[in-house]
């Protein structure tokens, strides 16, 4: 529900900004406001740690759906700066949840089913990826960027009663004074860990690559295949139907395949199909487009069911924070690092790079998977 809602607001965001401003670069700063706050992931996610995981889920969802509305008074662009501050706030409510949640979900169900689990969540993401563009472009252009904050706050208000309705037993968690040096503590814990530091370090380099790609999707479709820009779309809808398939296929393959062959196998997939989007056709543009669906998610789920399988309960927030961060902050780096390597450097040329890069990764990660198996 909140994902439909986060869908349609990240995309009207932009939209909204540039109709005020005519900026293109507070268009942009809107994805930055977002992703800000996971900077401080690791501080952000002890709370989940902190306090009894199910009602803090209902609480951020409810305060985000009461400060949504707050958006009704944006009608100029000397107020964009409300909505920059929303947001930010936005982010960082984003950071708790997704903390909370994979703590939740790692103490209710069978950890035998955590890849399952994790695999069906990013379907059904996927899939309010292929709708709410949609509903959130038709609802702006109808009424304006206040029907899709009303929108999100809707769904945020379902969130919050669909959290209600879970039926979990939650324990007290234990109070520390010493909240940063125990979150300092947990991550510091991951690097040394030899399960997740392989995965932690694949999934940020091939993230780092994801947003290389995704910065130069609108010079492939210009300068590579000759389309107009709206056929971005039409390449992004064929990627997630791939990650459609991706999320069914993870929990089956996760319970034959270690995390980190799995991984593996993503990565080449995904790098083989960046390398390919230099030549010049369409069928091949499409099917590219459905492995980098297809193969980017497997990292991802790989990495997070790991962080849960391996973490104990009373860190699990601060570590799914600190995990996430380690993931996805390299994708916002790079996403502002292509947008200036698309204008200096061949766009056929960078492609091949990511894909060498993202093969280079997967075969590091592969030969770590076999030296750790064929150990005694």
């Amino acid at each position: 529900m909140s994902g439909f809602g986060t869908t349609a607001m990240w995309l009207v965001s932009g939209i909204w900004v540039k109709s005020l401003t005519g900026s293109d670069t507070l268009a942009a700063l809107t994805v930055f406001a977002m992703w800000a706050p996971a900077l401080a992931g690791p501080l952000l996610g002890t709370l989940a740690d902190r306090v009894r995981r199910r009602p803090l889920l209902i609480a951020v969802n409810a305060a985000m759906a009461a400060l949504l509305p707050a958006l009704l008074l944006l009608d100029s662009g000397d107020r964009v700066w409300l909505l920059f501050g929303v947001l930010v706030v936005y982010g960082a409510a984003g950071v708790v949840q997704d903390a909370a949640e994979t703590a939740l979900v790692a103490g209710a169900v069978d950890r035998r089913l955590l890849g399952d689990l994790n695999g069906l969540r990013m379907t059904v993401n996927e899939s309010t990826k292929l709708i709410a563009p949609l509903a959130a472009a038709g609802l702006f252009a109808r009424f304006g960027g206040a029907s899709v904050a009303l929108l999100d706050a809707a769904t945020f208000a379902l969130a919050a009663g669909i959290f209600a309705l879970l039926r979990v037993r939650e324990e007290k968690p234990a109070r520390s004074r010493y909240a940063w040096a125990d979150t300092a503590e947990v991550a510091r814990a991951l690097w040394r860990s030899p399960v997740l530091r392989p995965l932690l370090a694949a999934g940020g380099a091939t993230m780092l690559l994801a947003g290389l790609n995704g910065a130069l999707l609108f010079a492939v479709v210009d300068r590579v295949l000759g389309h107009a820009p709206t056929f971005v779309g039409v390449l992004y809808a064929v990627q997630g139907a791939g990650s459609l398939v991706a999320g069914l296929l993870a929990g089956p393959l996760l319970r034959r395949l270690p995390e980190r062959v799995f991984a593996a196998a993503g990565t080449g997939l995904f790098a083989v199909a960046v390398g390919l989007r230099s030549l010049p056709y369409d069928a091949v543009a499409l099917v590219c487009a459905g492995a980098v669906g297809l193969g980017l998610p497997c990292v991802l789920v790989a990495a997070m069911t790991a962080v849960q399988r391996e973490t104990p309960d009373a860190v699990l927030g601060r570590a799914a924070a600190t995990a996430q961060s380690l993931l996805f902050v390299p994708n916002a780096v790079a996403l502002a690092l292509g947008a200036g390597l698309v204008a200096v450097v061949e766009v056929r040329v960078l492609l091949v790079a990511v894909g060498v890069l993202g093969l280079v990764t997967a075969a590091a990660l592969a030969g770590l998977s076999r030296g750790r198996t064929a150990r005694p």
